[in-house]
């Protein structure tokens, strides 16, 4: 996900939130919005982002920007697990601080960074719930204590709030065997928690919604819906020096090491690749850090000679030498099993690089015609796309460029005018 750069708002933003807050006012009263951010500050001292942690960074620097005068924050903090509201100015600097590390490409003081952490943190702490002087909407957009659902409760109760969720994927549900362990279980008390509290539910997908819906003992009906793709809005793939990138045809995988994303495929294609091409076999780079589960996957890694050289685990990488090692990638692989959306998938096709991925329903969603898509365990599917790709006058990579000309992502303005639509919609149901 690319990241804009966090700024304040200014005088333009301030009139356009006075025409907003008119508008999705109710009864004569401005509704607050309550954004949770618990999730970006139990990250705090991670340098790399998760997607989710983009996600609620940027709910957090667009709502800004669209609603600052209604808009408040809040967190269950992770020094003591107490939840309270947050100082603006304060997550205005921190929202500037975790933009800047994540960009971040040189050599960084660890212990300074972890002191301004803690510095951040300090400047954080959790206050009391001011008492309510019209509707409010708290909206969480991770899974951060959705295990808990006392807490939840509590939580709404303090600040009289309606409970709006964005659910990620239910994988762990329907798909336990993807999950850590005590995935599953852990999930489905999320799951009885926004089945109890939620009257609103955003899904990243329609598959995240169906996939949902049996899981619901009330059901969707009663609650307010809303399908909404993240944005996708084209990275600046320009980058500045520095950034080293194979020097010979390269494919990449921008994941966490985990079962569900199917990494093993694509170590036994390489081996295929090596034994057929020798050093004229591409690159594969692997970018993300080693979940769980993986055995087979790290012991391919650090202990099949033939792969040396030909697959590079990079780990978690800044944004800009990501968006660099995407840039000249040949094309961006991703061949797991389930998803609930496949952020990375619309994220390199607004790039204007091909992808070739599963042929999951997540996937098509967001992807439509553009990519390739392979059954995920079709070994010899991917082995022949592969290297074919490779060529330098490809004509399977050449017709996906031309699809990607045709293909429209979906943006963050468009996203955040529905999320916002479907706000003002359930103020309006209350004051019905």
């Amino acid at each position: 996900m690319a990241l804009k750069p966090f700024k304040a708002p200014g005088a333009r933003l301030a009139l356009r939130s006075k025409r907003e807050s008119l508008r999705f006012a109710g009864g004569g009263r401005s509704t607050e919005v309550i954004l949770d951010i618990s999730r970006l500050l139990s990250r705090s001292f991670h340098a790399a982002p998760t997607g989710i942690d983009r996600v609620e960074y940027t709910y957090a620097r667009e709502l800004l920007e669209r609603m600052p005068e209604r808009l408040a924050f809040a967190a269950v903090h992770p020094a003591g697990g107490y939840y309270g509201r947050l100082n603006s100015a304060a997550v205005r600097q921190f929202l500037a601080f975790t933009a800047a590390r994540w960009r971040n490409t040189d050599q960084v003081d660890e212990r300074e960074s972890k002191a301004a952490v803690i510095r951040h943190l300090i400047a954080l702490r959790p206050r009391p719930v001011p008492v309510a002087d019209g509707p409010r909407i708290y909206l969480q957009v991770s899974p951060h204590h959705l295990d808990d659902a006392d807490q939840v409760g509590a939580i709404l109760r303090a600040e009289g709030a309606r409970f709006v969720i964005l659910v990620h994927d239910v994988i762990p549900l329907t798909h336990p065997e993807f999950a850590r362990p005590q995935g599953a279980e852990e999930h489905l008390k999320r799951v009885r928690t926004i089945d109890r509290y939620a009257d609103g539910i955003i899904g990243n997908s329609q598959a995240t919604i169906d996939a949902l819906a049996p899981y619901l003992t009330r059901g969707l009906d009663g609650r307010a819906i809303r399908v909404a793709h993240f944005g996708a809005d084209a990275p600046d793939m320009l980058v500045t020096g520095g950034h080293d990138v194979p020097d010979r045809p390269y494919f990449v995988y921008i994941s966490t090491i985990e079962p569900r994303k199917n990494h093993l495929l694509l170590l036994n294609v390489w081996r295929r690749l090596v034994e057929k091409l020798g050093d004229r076999a591409p690159v594969l780079v692997l970018i993300g850090r080693r979940g769980w589960e993986n055995e087979n996957v790290v012991d391919m890694l650090e202990r099949a000679e033939m792969l040396r050289g030909h697959v590079i685990e990079a780990g978690s990488v800044p944004d800009n030498r990501m968006n660099a090692l995407v840039a000249g990638a040949r094309a961006m692989l991703m061949p797991s099993f389930e998803e609930g959306y496949g952020m990375p998938v619309i994220e390199t096709l607004s790039a204007g690089v091909p992808v070739i991925c599963s042929d999951i329903i997540a996937h098509r969603e967001v992807g439509g015609d553009a990519p390739d898509y392979l059954d995920p365990l079709d070994g010899l599917g991917w082995l022949r796309v592969i290297d074919a790709y490779c060529q330098p006058d490809s004509r399977e990579r050449a017709a996906q460029l031309a699809r990607i000309a045709n293909w429209r992502p979906p943006t963050w303005e468009a996203y955040f005018d529905s999320i916002e639509n479907m706000l003002q919609e359930m103020t309006a149901s209350v004051d019905a």
